[in-house]
């Protein structure tokens, strides 16, 4: 791979840290993924309950993103690295030790914060690593950990949990899971810890030397609508990957089908890694917009499968179309946003763009749940997901330009990023 030659011994290693320490803590997260919903219902949780224990996670998230961006940019991106890991590995202990609903919630919440550091941290770093010009390569091939640590997570999570009752004299099988959860984060903090920062995140990268430093504080960037419509995408489909994770375990129990959902997850990470490999040096070659734009396209495909779904073929052919959604949209809108700050606001950037994902999560659980009756059940909720998944498309190819002329361009890639920094588009 170009990118990868072109760069320094020292990065290199440093990357590999980096990606090592991403791949454990995306297992310990993705671990409880397909369980944690039937383990809050075994303990006498409702629909609406799950939903709400569920989306606590992004509330943790979303309290913390803001400050969480300002350490990361004033501090340093591997102590927001290191209190990501700790949270991760320190969080299933309470899982274990509590016994009610509520206090599922508190710990699911903390639990959220885990995610909110060390994504800022991970995706500042790599992008404070990668040469201008492999930009998007690198951030995708690193951003690969995700899909390959929710390929094995989830299917480990499923079946540590049926095993774990065989290690364990009358428990539950969760025992197990939660303790392999929390060796795999203190793992990726002994990982993340090997990691040197060679500069001061508020420094000038050598990327961005011939871009002038703007100092802008969180409530400016929010005023960016180069930043804002990204923002808005990402918290539309935060509310479709929120409800897909809150309530699929479910529909499948309700259905009855002979269907490991931990399976589903891993097809979704199959498909996510399988786009990544190239979607990247794509982009960089082409622009991100086009990609996006397909991006968005598989998410609305994929809710509309599950809104039919009655096999487990249905239910694979989703997973293969969210995992490529997913394994696009993530790693192109963070180098699009990246095209549009300067390293010394990058932590804040993130911390605003991710947290919309954050919000979409916390509110597609709660109220899809709470409108579950309504909306006629399960298939009734993937119906408005995928509703959702158009508004965020209309979006985007209406408003991500200077208008709605170059926005459409821009969409469909026949035209430059406008929002980008000056020197990316000379």
């Amino acid at each position: 791979m170009e990118a990868w030659k072109v760069l320094e011994t020292e990065t290199k290693q440093k990357l590999i840290n980096l990606f090592s320490a991403g791949l454990l803590f995306w297992i310990s997260i993705t671990l409880m993924l397909p369980t944690l919903p039937t383990y809050i219902q075994s303990m006498g949780g409702t629909t609406q309950q799950v939903g709400m224990v569920m989306s606590c996670f992004a509330i943790g998230l979303i309290a913390s993103r803001t400050w969480l961006g300002k350490v990361a940019d004033l501090r340093s991106r591997k102590l927001v690295i290191l209190i990501g890991s700790f949270v991760a590995a320190s969080a299933p202990i309470g899982y274990l030790m509590v016994r009610s609903i509520i206090g599922l919630g508190y710990i699911r919440a903390f639990h959220g914060i885990s995610i909110a550091a060390f994504t800022i941290g991970y995706s500042a770093l790599v992008v404070d690593l990668s040469p201008l010009k492999y930009r998007g390569t690198l951030i995708g091939y690193m951003n690969l950990a995700v899909p390959i640590g929710m390929s094995v997570g989830p299917a480990l999570g499923g079946f540590l949990q049926e095993s774990g009752k065989k290690f364990v004299p009358d428990g539950t099988g969760y025992e197990v899971l939660f303790l392999i959860s929390i060796i795999c984060g203190v793992l990726a903090f002994l990982l993340a810890s090997q990691i040197k920062e060679s500069s001061l995140p508020g420094e000038i990268s050598q990327q961005d030397a011939n871009s002038p430093i703007i100092k802008r504080d969180f409530w400016q960037i929010t005023k960016d609508p180069g930043l804002v419509v990204p923002t808005i995408v990402l918290m539309l489909i935060g509310l479709v990957f929120g409800t897909l994770v809150a309530f699929l375990p479910l529909f499948v129990t309700e259905l009855q089908l002979d269907f490991n959902v931990g399976f589903f997850y891993t097809v979704v990470a199959i498909a996510s890694f399988s786009v990544r490999l190239f979607i990247g040096q794509a982009s960089d070659r082409y622009g991100r917009g086009l990609f996006i734009s397909g991006s968005l396209v598989c998410y609305i495909i994929s809710m509309v499968l599950l809104t039919q779904a009655e096999t487990p073929m249905m239910f694979i052919l989703a997973a293969i179309a969210e995992g490529s959604g997913a394994g696009i949209l993530i790693p192109l809108i963070l180098a699009l946003i990246s095209d549009r700050s300067y390293a010394n606001e990058r932590g804040k950037v993130f911390a605003l763009c991710m947290g919309g994902f954050d919000v979409g999560i916390a509110m597609g659980g709660l109220i899809l749940g709470s409108l579950a009756g309504f909306l006629g059940g399960y298939r009734g909720i993937f119906a408005l997901a995928a509703v959702l998944a158009t508004m965020a498309l209309g979006v985007f190819m209406t408003q991500a330009g200077k208008n709605m002329r170059h926005s459409l361009f821009f969409a469909l890639g026949q035209a430059q990023d406008t929002y980008a920094l000056k020197s990316l588009r000379d």
